[in-house]
């Protein structure tokens, strides 16, 4: 079982770290009181079917100073009975804090009467020194745009990180392209074997038209093409921290071409993004 501490200043990004854990697999509680986090932990190595094996929660100044000056034994505690527990700290310098508050126009938690924002800020950051002198990774977000933090978030997660999940649909143009699509690729230029009166009844995976198609130089160009072009591409979108992209392949009636050039494109990808979901949208219907 895996437990993240994700803490740090207001307006250093930790919401944004616990987003990008969740698109990851981290079952995330944002603001959990420090009080609750015994109980959560042995509730959760107790369940069955490892639905809570990883957890990434939020803690920030709000709690008590008891329990954050607390915190360092009990993720001790935690290490000792088996858990891989460690602590993610997010700062940033006053300019930057002081920027991004001005520009979101939201409240600092720990301003009000009392204090004003830098005060608010310098005294966040004394609160939870205890947590910052013992994170197993401090992250300096002032120079950082929300893309970036994401992909850092992706680094630190120790390589353990799901891939962007790829799906693949093909389909017929005369029918309508699916919503939701971010590629797509035309292959209506490619020779139809709907031509064939033997293979019109056929689909794209039966063995008739597979053989057909393989044979013909421009369909074996055009999937080399879309193949190189994902390849190369696609982890540029996955380092931008998408949680998914939807891939279309369209012919004319979505039987034949586009069925047979996304299976082969699954057959590539597959060992790149193991989770790789294929759909027919014609054959479904």
């Amino acid at each position: 079982m895996e437990v993240i501490i994700v803490s740090g200043l207001s307006g250093a990004g930790k919401s944004v770290a616990l987003r990008q854990l969740e698109d990851l697999g981290y079952y995330c509680i944002d603001n959990l009181p420090l009080d609750l986090l015994g109980p959560l932990a042995k509730r959760a190595w107790g369940v069955a079917e490892g639905r809570f094996d990883r957890i990434a929660l939020g803690i920030d100044a709000r709690d008590s100073g008891e329990a954050i000056r607390g915190l360092p034994q009990y993720m001790d505690r935690l290490r000792e009975r088996g858990l891989n527990a460690r602590i993610l700290f997010l700062t940033a310098d006053e300019n930057a804090l002081l920027k991004r508050f001005a520009e979101t126009r939201r409240k600092h938690p720990l301003s009000g009467s009392r204090y004003t924002l830098l005060e608010a800020v310098q005294k966040e950051r004394a609160l939870l020194e205890p947590i910052a002198s013992y994170a197993d990774e401090i992250i300096d977000t002032s120079s950082m745009n929300l893309h970036e933090l994401r992909e850092r978030i992706l680094l630190t997660s120790r390589g353990e990180e799901a891939p962007m999940l790829l799906s693949i649909v093909s389909f017929g143009f005369k029918n309508g392209m699916p919503d939701g699509l971010d590629f797509v690729f035309d292959v209506r230029c490619l020779p139809n074997p709907h031509w064939k009166e033997q293979l019109r009844a056929h689909s794209g995976q039966d063995p008739e038209v597979v053989e057909w198609l393989a044979g013909h130089d421009s369909v074996v160009s055009m999937i080399d093409d879309i193949d190189g072009f994902l390849q190369r591409w696609l982890p540029a979108f996955d380092r931008q921290a998408r949680s998914y992209i939807t891939v279309g392949i369209g012919c004319t009636g979505g039987q034949h071409r586009s069925v047979y050039i996304a299976e082969r494109l699954a057959q590539r990808l597959r060992a790149l993004y193991p989770d790789l979901q294929l759909r027919h949208k014609e054959l479904a219907a």
